[in-house]
């Protein structure tokens, strides 16, 4: 079985920490100040780093090279919060980069995630989870829908009198 993380290194581009850095420092103020296309181009990098944000061994990568102690990087980690409203959060394909996010805002997370062993548990937890959402989702739609053809029956009756 291929885990995820490995299909996604392969093939989403991982942003480089430093341009993420430098983004920090050069674009975090001047949001006004951009084009039509520099602001497109800055949606696009900021959606896909914030997708990376769900994959652990790219979080214990960057644990691991300090970039998580860097307070400009803690900083632009802060500002991505912005993602969690629904109007950006729809763009996203791996939902549990926000709850990673939301994760990374605390100073004993980041300094776990140093340990590979820390990202190995993420890993194999968000695994399971995939394996069981599924068939999970699958009962409850399932319910769902007897619960609203039943609903609907005596509704039915009810206008054929």
């Amino acid at each position: 079985m291929v885990s995820w993380p490995a299909v996604l290194a392969s093939k989403l581009p991982l942003p480089s920490p430093k341009s993420i850095v430098m983004l920090c420092y050069s674009n975090l103020f001047c949001v006004s100040n951009f084009t039509e296309e520099q602001a497109r181009n800055r949606f696009q990098s900021e959606l896909e780093f914030i997708q990376c944000l769900a994959n652990p061994n790219y979080l214990n990568f960057l644990a691991q090279r300090g970039y998580l102690r860097e307070k400009p990087f803690v900083n632009y980690l802060k500002y991505l919060l912005y993602w969690k409203e629904p109007e950006y959060a729809k763009f996203l394909k791996y939902p549990h980069c926000l709850h990673m996010l939301e994760l990374l805002q605390y100073e004993h997370f980041r300094k776990e995630l140093v340990n590979a062993q820390c990202a190995k548990f993420i890993d194999e937890q968000q695994l399971l989870h995939w394996q069981h959402y599924s068939r999970k989702r699958t009962r409850l739609q399932q319910a769902l829908a007897e619960q609203q053809q039943q609903q609907q029956l005596p509704h039915g009756n009810a206008t054929a009198k």
